[in-house]
Order: structure tokens, then sequence, then C-alpha cells
């Protein structure tokens, strides 16, 4: 398997499990600091390598009304702030090329959302940055469709590629986990990371919104690194009940440090 290097962090090639987490869509940047910084102390006393994630701007919200975030500019600021101070490297997901001149000069890891994982233009454009990209497999998409995605990001030179399982699509406004994604688009030589809280969405569900049964996101996640992956993606608030997105499916960042123990007996059971 291929080694992907994220500033510090080595991803695949029987490195470390490591931790892509943070709230879903950037709410203020004390918030995104205070977070980032919990989680940050958190994975340090747990030896977890620790990238930051959060949206500056949810574009592909169903409702015109939902939260979107504090759009590019501030966003990418916040960011940041996160990046100097916390020191951590960040995420964050990109919905149109005219986005990518101004997101990698930030981001460590330029995110393909799963909706637009077959829109050519935007992953060859991203990854021509030569930045690390983090592929959303698409929950329309079987997993090994993921291939020719791979190759579109491989067709610049860019190898530096991680793909995220998010679950499959399972009638209306409901998703399902089908571990064996896992194994077959790991077979394609590049590091796999397992999105346990947005696995558990349940699309739309809510009329304008999603909604979601974060209930099941420890078992999704236990099940997911003892099958075989190379991290864990979650979507963490310290009030996900008052989160401004994605409310349904994120996990109280309280409640984050006995999954984490978990896991790490688990890989290193396996």
């Amino acid at each position: 398997m291929k080694q992907v290097q994220v500033g510090h962090i080595k991803i695949g090639d029987k490195n470390p499990l490591i931790l892509i987490a943070g709230p879903c869509v950037i709410e203020s940047e004390s918030m995104c600091l205070d977070t980032a910084k919990k989680l940050k102390d958190l994975t340090s006393k747990l030896k977890i390598p620790f990238i930051f994630k959060s949206s500056f701007d949810k574009a592909n919200r169903l409702s015109l009304n939902s939260y979107r975030g504090p759009g590019l500019k501030k966003g990418l600021d916040i960011l940041n702030k996160v990046k100097q101070k916390i020191k951590a490297p960040v995420l964050s997901d990109i919905h149109c090329r005219e986005e990518i001149k101004e997101a990698k000069k930030v981001l460590d890891i330029i995110q393909i959302p799963a909706f637009l994982c077959r829109q050519t233009d935007i992953v060859v454009a991203a990854a021509k940055t030569g930045k690390a990209l983090n592929i959303k497999k698409g929950q329309f998409l079987a997993p090994w469709d993921i291939l020719h995605i791979i190759r579109k990001a491989e067709s610049t030179g860019n190898k530096n590629i991680i793909i995220s399982e998010r679950g499959t699509s399972f009638g209306y406004n409901n998703l399902v986990s089908d571990l064996r994604s896992l194994g077959i688009m790991r077979a394609f030589g590049y590091p796999v990371i397992f999105d346990a809280t947005h696995s558990i969405q349940l699309p739309g569900a809510k009329g304008g919104s999603s909604g979601g049964q974060r209930e099941f996101v420890s078992g999704l996640s236990r099940a997911a690194v003892a099958f075989g992956c190379e991290g864990l993606f979650l979507e963490v608030h310290p009030y996900p009940d008052k989160a401004l997105c994605d409310a349904g499916n994120m996990i109280d960042l309280k409640e984050l440090e006995k999954l984490l123990k978990q896991v790490i007996r688990i890989q290193a059971a396996i």
C-alpha cells in the first residue's frame, strides 16, 4: 500500500490508525479553536495522529435555509488559525474549481465531497495542486467504481490520495455500511478511511435536512477497524444536539475518548 504523507503524519503502509475529526461545519472561530485544542490534547495523550476537519461552506445542503458556514475567505482564515495555534494539519471540502486557488494555500488535505466525486474537472484540478486528496466515495457508487476516480487524480502525477467510505444509499433517506468495500478499495493501493458519522446519516429524513443514528457510530467504527482501514473520520461537537449542521449524526466530544481507546485496542489485537 502507498504511504501518504500529510505534514509529519504518515497514512497507510502499516502506520498507526489516524483520526480525522472536527465539527461538520465552522460555526464560530472560538468553537473551532476550542474543539480543535481538545481533540489535539486527547489524541496526543492517546498517541493517535490527528487531522482537524471542518467545512467553510456546506454547499450541498438540501434546503436553501440550511446553515452553510462562514464562507471561503473567513472559513479558511479560521482553519489557518487552527493550523498555526493548535499545530494540527487541516482538511476541508471544496465544491467548485474556483475555490481551489485559495483553499490550497491553507489546507493540508483537499476533500472531494461524495456528491462531487464523479466531477472530473474538480478532481483533476484539485489533484494538480499536489496536495493530498481525500476522495469521498459517493453513496451512489459501488466500491470498485472508485478506481476510475483514482485514475483521474493519478493522471496529474499526484499519488497523495486517500479514499473515504461513507455508506451506500439504501432506499430513500437511509444508508447502509457494507464493510466489504473497505477491502475492495484498499486493494487499489491507497489508504482507506472509514467515515463512521456520515455512514449513519439519514439523508433528508427530516424533510429539509438530514437526520442520523449516532448510537451506531461506535459499533461501526469498531467493526471497520477490525475489518481493516487506515483511519476513522468522525464529526464531533461539544453539544451535538445544538449543532447547526448534521446534528443527528455527530457524536459528543465527551464520548470520543472511550471510543478511541476501544479502536486502539482492536487495532493492536489484529
